[in-house]
């Protein structure tokens, strides 16, 4: 039942970081055009742009995690036994937990102080709260994600080489 809840929002974000995408490239087309061709920019384009890109960020941040997209460097693992490369997969997947549920705190925070005084964008009054409580959604998804993986890690991957992925 966990791994389709998990597929439906895996779907669900994928589909809003894609619509979101969509959505930033004709601003961006729209603001250019008009700005190269009728000297008449898209007003806030600037910041739709900027909004939209946190919202594609974020809902990103829990697929990459999911997926075990992060860049990983591992200078030392051929020569670490099995059991080794088990712990410190665990262990970082709960450094990782640690890490974003602290950053979740922090963005709830700003979220409320946000909220309370009333802040917004310069051009389109739009209110920095909503945003901000998304970004601490996303990324208290992203630490849910890993405190499963560190007591349930996902199968290893077969290894591939940056070259080997071009």
């Amino acid at each position: 039942m966990l791994e389709r809840i998990g597929q439906k929002l895996e779907f669900v974000l994928e589909l809003v970081a894609g619509v979101v995408l969509m959505v930033m490239m004709m601003i961006t087309v729209v603001d250019v055009v008009g700005r190269k061709f009728f000297n008449l920019p898209l007003p806030g384009g600037l910041e739709l742009t900027e909004l939209t890109l946190v919202v594609l960020i974020y809902a990103g941040l829990p697929l990459v995690s999911r997926h075990g997209e992060h860049v990983v460097v591992d200078l030392f693992e051929r020569w670490m036994s099995a059991g080794v490369k088990r712990f410190l997969t665990m262990l970082s997947h709960l450094v990782c937990a640690l890490s974003f549920f602290g950053i979740a705190w922090l963005l709830y925070i700003k979220a409320g102080n946000s909220a309370a005084e009333g802040a917004y964008t310069n051009v389109l009054k739009v209110a920095y709260a909503p945003f901000i409580y998304v970004m601490c959604v996303m990324v208290l998804l992203t630490a849910l994600i890993h405190v499963w993986f560190t007591f349930f890690p996902p199968a290893e991957r077969s290894e591939e080489t940056f070259e080997g992925a071009v």
